[in-house]
C-alpha cells in the first residue's frame, strides 16, 4: 500500500513550529514524513531555514513516523561527515531513516566560496560520495582523493541496518542514471505525462522494482482564490526548470527571476484547489504511476486545516 507523507519545509516554518506540525500529522493519519534540507529559503517571503539534521532528532523522537531528508553530499557537506549524521540517525531509530542524495542547488552550496561546478562534475562528485557513504557504512576505512578528499575515514557508531539511500531526480535523464545506482528514487510532481517519463527512465535505467518516493507541492485553501495566491505568494519561486534552480545565487535572484511569473503558471507545478476531491483524483493519477511513498506539501501558510482535512477526507479513502 501507497504510504502518504507530510513534507515539513524549513523553507517557511520555524523548525518548533514543524515539529507540532509533524506531531499533528501522525494523529491525523499520515504515515511517514520528510523534510527538506537548505541554507537559504528560495524567496525572502519564506524567511526561514532550520537546520535539518538538529530537527530530525528531534521530530523521531517527538513522533513514531519515518523520516527522510534530502541532501547535496561534497560541498557544504562533507561526505564522510554525512554519513556521520545518517548512521546515528538509523542506529538510534532504526528502519524509520531514509537518505536521499542530489547533486544541489547554488542556493545553499555558494556558501563556501568555492567554484559552483558544472552539472557533469556535480554527478560526478554525487555518485563518488554516495560510495564512500556506503563504504564507511560497511564499517570499511576509506581514502578516497576525487572531487574532495578523505583520508583514513572510518564509523565506530553504525546502525545495523545502513539507511536507504535514494537517489533525487527531476528530469528523465537524471531518473535514468539514478537508477543505475541508487536503492530509490525521490521526483517532484509534474504533470502526468512528464511524471510518467521520469518513472519509465529510472526503471529502464536500473530502477526497476526499487522505490519510488514522490514529493508533491499543493495549495490548499478555504477557496480558489485562496489557494492561488499562496502558491504564487509562497512558491513563484520554486516553478522554473531544473538548470535555474540549480544555479541561481541567492534568494532575491530568485525573487528577481520569478517577477513576472504570472499566478496562471502556478497551475500545472504546484495543484492549486480549494476542492478535496480534486486533490483526491490527482493523488489517485500518480498511485497508478507506481509510487510506494507520496509526500504532501502545502505551500500555504495554514498547515492546521491542510492536516485536519486531508486527514478526514483523504487518506482514509487513498487507504480503501
Amino acid at each position: 500500500m501507497t504510504k502518504i507523507g507530510y513534507h515539513a519545509s524549513h523553507e517557511q516554518y520555524r523548525p518548533s513550529s514543524l515539529l507540532s506540525y509533524v506531531g499533528a500529522a501522525e494523529d491525523a493519519g499520515f504515515s511517514c514524513a520528510m523534510c527538506s534540507d537548505h541554507f537559504a529559503p528560495w524567496s525572502e517571503r519564506q524567511g526561514q531555514s532550520g537546520f535539518a539534521w538538529s530537527w530530525l532528532g528531534a521530530a523521531l523522537q517527538a513522533t513514531s513516523l519515518p523520516f527522510g531528508v534530502v541532501n547535496a553530499p561534497g560541498q557544504r557537506y562533507h561526505p564522510a561527515i554525512v554519513a556521520q549524521a545518517a548512521a546515528t540517525l538509523a542506529e538510534m531509530f532504526p528502519d524509520r531513516f531514509w537518505l536521499a542524495v542530489g547533486s544541489g542547488q547554488n542556493l545553499n552550496e555558494h556558501i563556501t566560496g568555492e567554484r559552483w561546478p558544472t552539472k557533469q562534475e556535480r554527478n560526478e562528485r554525487l555518485l563518488e560520495a554516495a560510495e564512500v557513504m556506503r563504504a564507511l557504512w560497511k564499517g570499511e576505512e576509506v581514502t578516497h582523493y576525487g572531487h574532495f578528499v578523505v583520508e583514513e575515514a572510518k564509523l565506530y557508531t553504525r546502525p545495523l541496518t545502513a539507511p536507504r539511500l535514494i537517489g533525487a531526480a527531476i528530469t528523465p535523464e537524471t531518473a535514468e542514471w539514478v537508477g543505475s545506482w541508487a536503492d530509490g528514487l525521490i521526483t517532484v510532481g509534474k504533470p502526468i505525462e512528464e511524471l510518467q517519463e521520469v518513472v519509465d527512465a529510472f526503471r529502464s535505467g536500473g530502477g526497476e522494482g526499487k522505490p519510488m518516493l514522490l514529493q508533491v507541492q499543493v495549495a490548499y485553501a478555504p477557496s480558489d482564490d485562496d489557494a492561488e495566491e499562496a502558491a504564487f505568494e509562497q512558491w513563484r519561486t520554486n516553478i522554473f526548470d531544473s538548470p535555474v534552480l540549480a544555479n541561481l545565487k541567492t534568494p532575491a535572484a530568485f525573487d528577481a527571476a520569478a517577477e513576472f511569473v504570472r499566478r496562471e503558471d502556478l497551475h500545472g507545478p504546484v495543484r492549486v484547489s480549494a476542492d478535496v476531491e480534486q486533490h483526491l483524483d490527482w493523488l489517485l493519477q500518480e498511485l497508478e504511476l507506481g509510487f510506494d511513498e507520496i509526500y504532501l506539501h502545502n505551500v500555504h501558510r495554514s498547515q492546521e486545516a491542510f492536516i485536519r482535512d486531508f486527514g478526514e477526507r483523504v487518506l482514509p479513502r487513498v487507504r480503501t
